[in-house]
């Protein structure tokens, strides 16, 4: 085993308002065999600060600055390019590690899986806990071989959420070795999913995921770096991201394709698209109703019926009905989670 056994890679762009709190709740949990790797896409804003006064204390973290902006894909993928350890945990810089979790991957990785993926939990802006992020319908701990076709669809049809599909990277924990044997798919560059890509092409040649059943880290919700264009942007960003992924890999027609498209629909469900609706009724000069309107009918393409009946409610759903309901849902979701 290397000396360092465990790489934390932060690629991030202008969090400086967060990172700090990040740094500081991976590095009172360092130990020699583990290094922090900042990858920072040319941040203006006062990152680089923040992370060198960490670096000024902590020999155990790098910090590495770009020229010019890269994007997502490119940015996580040159984190882990820099890093020295066995594995490499993909990590956001405005999330939080819990306590022990690096203990626990440390324990873990000694199995020698090629990825592990953990859960989170998810907390307001401010960091407040209101619930655990669902990943696959299980809660213990499973080994699984994606390689072998009934591993895989079992896997696939435990799947509740596309972070089951690697989407949140926070949860993704990989055998350093495994990633670097695989090289960036440039058609996928600039669609957010360039990691998921890379894991996905690992399948082929063999791919043992084991699903750690407990959050390892907290989620700040409100805070989506993919949002920055619009949420009709954000849902394209998914949907067409998903489904193209699911088809270039097995094929529209199969059974993985498949389940990738029912997950997304659980993501993207009737009440999403009616608050994305309200959204392009509010801004129309910065959210497209048209684009929202074809991804409705992408996402429900597999159940013309369903499609249907919930495209009836969408589209004649009243906005000055749906804009009030839309506002007292928030609030009582705001009360409800006290913050």
């Amino acid at each position: 085993m290397p000396l360092t056994s465990l790489s934390i890679c932060i690629p991030t762009y202008n969090f400086g308002k967060f990172i700090g709190e990040t740094l500081e709740s991976i590095v009172c949990q360092l130990t020699d065999k583990v290094e922090i790797v900042v990858l920072d896409g040319a941040s203006t804003d006062n990152t680089s600060d923040i992370v060198r006064q960490f670096q000024a204390d902590c020999p155990n973290l790098t910090y590495h600055r770009l020229d010019k902006r890269g994007g997502i894909d490119r940015d996580i993928a040159k984190s882990v390019e820099l890093a020295n350890g066995e594995y490499c945990w993909l990590f956001s810089s405005d999330d939080i590690m819990r306590q022990g979790a690096i203990a626990k991957m440390l324990g873990q990785i000694k199995h020698g899986h090629d990825l592990y993926l953990c859960k989170h939990t998810n907390c307001t802006f401010n960091m407040k806990f209101y619930s655990e992020h669902p990943v696959l319908r299980t809660n213990k701990e499973v080994e699984f071989n994606l390689t072998n076709q009934l591993d895989r669809q079992r896997y696939f049809n435990l799947a509740i959420t596309t972070e089951a599909f690697f989407s949140f990277m926070g949860g993704v924990i990989v055998k350093k070795s495994r990633w670097d044997s695989v090289p960036m798919n440039e058609m996928f560059v600039g669609s957010c999913w360039t990691h998921v890509v890379r894991i996905f092409e690992l399948m082929p040649k063999g791919l043992t995921v084991k699903y750690i059943a407990e959050p390892l880290l907290d989620r700040r919700e409100g805070n989506d770096s993919f949002s920055d264009k619009g949420v009709v942007n954000r849902y394209r960003i998914a949907i067409d991201g998903y489904h193209k992924i699911g088809d270039v890999f097995f094929g529209h027609k199969s059974f993985e394709a498949y389940h990738i498209r029912r997950v997304i629909r659980y993501e993207f469900n009737l009440r999403n698209f009616l608050r994305a609706k309200v959204s392009c009724w509010k801004n129309p000069s910065r959210e497209d109703k048209s684009a929202l309107d074809a991804l409705f009918h992408k996402a429900y393409s597999d159940s013309p019926l369903l499609s249907n009946l919930k495209y009836f409610i969408y589209k004649f759903s009243p906005n000055w009905l749906l804009y009030p309901a839309d506002k007292v849902y928030s609030r009582i979701k705001k009360y409800w989670i006290g913050s």
